[in-house]
C-alpha cells in the first residue's frame, strides 16, 4: 500500500509556478523591446535604463523583503507580492494608451520599479519555505529545481511573446500573458501554509522526516541582534560577493541574448525568439541537476566541500564557454556555446541556496535577502554597461566582461565554509 503523497511537493509546485511566472514577465519585457523601442521612440540606452530601474528596486528590496517574510510568513507575503506584480505588469502595455513623451517614460519607470518591489521578496521567501518544508539533505535539490522554474518561464517567454507580437503587437502580447498570475495567487491563498504543522494534509510520517530540521516558529520578527549576526557572518558575506559576480553573467545571458541574436547575428525576430529559448532550457536543466548533485556531494564529502565543489569547476568553465560563443563564426554554434555557458552558471544555484540555508538556519529568509541583494547588484552593475557596449556594437567586449566575472565568482568559493552555522557565532570581529 502506497503512503500518502508529500505535501511539500505541492507547496514546491506553487513556488515553481511563482518562479515561472516572474521570469515569464521579465523575459517578455526584453523580447517586446524589439517592437516597443521604435514605437515609443526609446533608444537602446533608454531601454537599458528601464531594465536598470527594475533591477535597482529589486536589489534594494531583497533584504527588507526577507525580513518582512520572516515577520509575516510566506503564505500572506506571496499573495501580496503576487497581486502587486500583476498590477505592475498590466500597467506596462496600458501606459502608452494613456500618456506619451516624458510622462509615458516616467510611468514606464514606475511600472518597472513596482515590479521590482513585488518580485524582490520571492527568492528569500522561497528559500525560507524550502528550509521549513524540506529535509536538510534536500535543500540544494529543491532550490535548484525552483530556480529551474524561472528558466523555463524565460524559455516560454521568448517564443510566446515573439509569436503574439507578430500576430497582435507587443501591447496585447504583454497584457494577455499577465493574467495567469491572478489564478496562481488565488490558489496559493487557498492551499499554502507557513509550515508543515499548520497544514491539515501533512502526514505524521512527513512531519517525522522534518524532525531533524532546525526548530523555529513559522513567523518571527528579526531582531537587530539577529540582523547584525547575519550581516556580519563571513560566509554569508563571501556568498554575497560571489553571487554578485555569478549573477553578472546570469543577467548578461538573461537580458541580452535575444537582442544579440537579432542585432549582431542578424537573425529574424521569430527565429531569435525560438533560439533564445535554448539558453534558458539548458540553464533550467543545469539548475535542477546541479542541486541534486550538490546534495549528493554534501552527503558524501560534507557540506564544506560538497557545496563548494561544483562552483569551483563550473563557473570558470562558463567563462571559457562565453569566449567560445562570441568568437564562433556560426550563429548556431554561438547559441550552443552560450547555452552551455548558462547551464554551467546555473548548476551552482542549488549550492548557493543550500549553503546560505545551512549557515543561517531560522534566519534563512534574511540571509538569502542579503545574498540575493549581492546577486542583483551584478545585474545593476552589468545592465547599463552591456547596454552601452551593445549600443556601440561591442558585443564581444560585453560577453568578455562576463568571462571575468564567472572566473572570479568561482574562485571566491575557496573562502566559503557552509559547515559553520550562524549560531556558532562565526562573524567578522569589529575592527579586524
Amino acid at each position: 500500500m502506497m503512503g500518502r503523497p508529500r505535501v511539500r511537493w505541492v507547496i514546491f509546485a506553487y513556488l515553481f509556478g511563482f518562479s515561472f511566472i516572474a521570469y515569464l514577465q521579465r523575459t517578455s519585457f526584453s523580447v517586446a523591446a524589439v517592437q516597443m523601442m521604435p514605437e515609443l521612440g526609446l533608444s537602446q540606452v533608454r531601454f537599458g535604463s528601464l531594465l536598470t530601474a527594475f533591477l535597482a528596486a529589486y536589489t534594494l528590496m531583497q533584504l527588507p523583503g526577507g525580513i518582512w517574510g520572516e515577520w509575516l510568513g510566506a503564505r500572506a507575503a506571496l499573495v501580496i507580492t503576487g497581486l502587486l506584480g500583476f498590477a505592475a505588469t498590466v500597467m506596462t502595455p496600458l501606459a502608452p494608451l494613456l500618456l506619451s513623451g516624458a510622462a509615458l517614460f516616467a510611468l514606464l519607470v514606475l511600472t518597472r520599479v513596482l515590479l521590482g518591489i513585488s518580485q524582490a521578496p520571492f527568492f528569500p521567501l522561497s528559500t525560507g519555505v524550502i528550509e521549513t518544508w524540506f529535509p536538510a539533505g534536500r535543500w540544494a535539490y529543491a532550490n535548484g529545481l525552483q530556480v529551474a522554474g524561472l528558466h523555463f518561464g524565460s524559455a516560454a517567454g521568448a517564443p510566446l511573446i515573439a509569436i503574439l507580437m507578430q500576430a497582435y503587437g507587443w501591447k496585447d502580447a504583454l497584457l494577455w500573458t499577465s493574467f495567469p498570475t491572478l489564478a496562481l495567487v488565488v490558489l496559493w491563498a487557498w492551499y499554502g501554509r507557513n509550515s508543515p504543522a499548520e497544514h491539515s494534509s501533512v502526514s505524521a510520517a512527513e512531519l517525522e522526516e522534518l524532525r531533524a530540521n532546525p526548530a523555529h516558529p513559522a513567523t518571527h520578527p528579526v531582531t537587530r541582534a539577529d540582523l547584525l549576526r547575519v550581516l556580519g557572518n563571513r560566509d554569508v558575506l563571501w556568498l554575497t560577493v560571489s553571487y554578485t559576480a555569478m549573477n553578472y553573467v546570469f543577467y548578461l545571458l538573461t537580458s541580452w541574448c535575444f537582442l544579440y541574436l537579432v542585432q549582431e547575428r542578424h537573425l529574424s525576430v521569430l527565429e531569435s525568439g525560438w533560439l533564445a529559448t535554448l539558453p534558458f532550457i539548458a540553464a533550467g536543466i543545469g539548475a535542477g541537476s546541479g542541486g541534486m548533485l550538490s546534495d549528493w556531494l554534501a552527503a558524501r564529502f560534507g557540506q564544506r566541500f560538497g557545496y563548494r565543489a561544483l562552483p569551483l569547476v563550473s563557473l570558470p568553465l562558463a567563462g571559457l564557454l562565453l569566449i567560445v560563443g562570441v568568437e564562433s563564426s556560426s550563429a548556431y554554434l554561438a547559441i550552443a556555446a552560450l547555452s552551455l555557458a548558462f547551464a554551467a552558471v546555473e548548476v551552482t544555484e542549488g549550492a548557493y541556496g543550500a549553503a546560505a540555508t545551512a549557515v543561517a538556519g531560522e534566519h534563512t529568509m534574511a540571509a538569502f535577502g542579503v545574498v540575493n541583494t549581492g546577486g542583483n547588484l551584478g545585474g545593476v552593475i552589468g545592465t547599463p554597461l552591456v547596454a552601452w557596449l551593445s549600443s556601440q556594437h561591442a558585443w564581444t567586449a560585453a560577453f568578455l566582461t562576463g568571462t571575468v566575472a564567472a572566473i572570479a565568482s568561482g574562485i571566491m568559493w575557496l573562502r566559503i565554509d557552509s559547515s559553520r552555522s550562524l549560531s556558532a557565532g562565526q562573524v567578522i570581529a569589529a575592527g579586524h
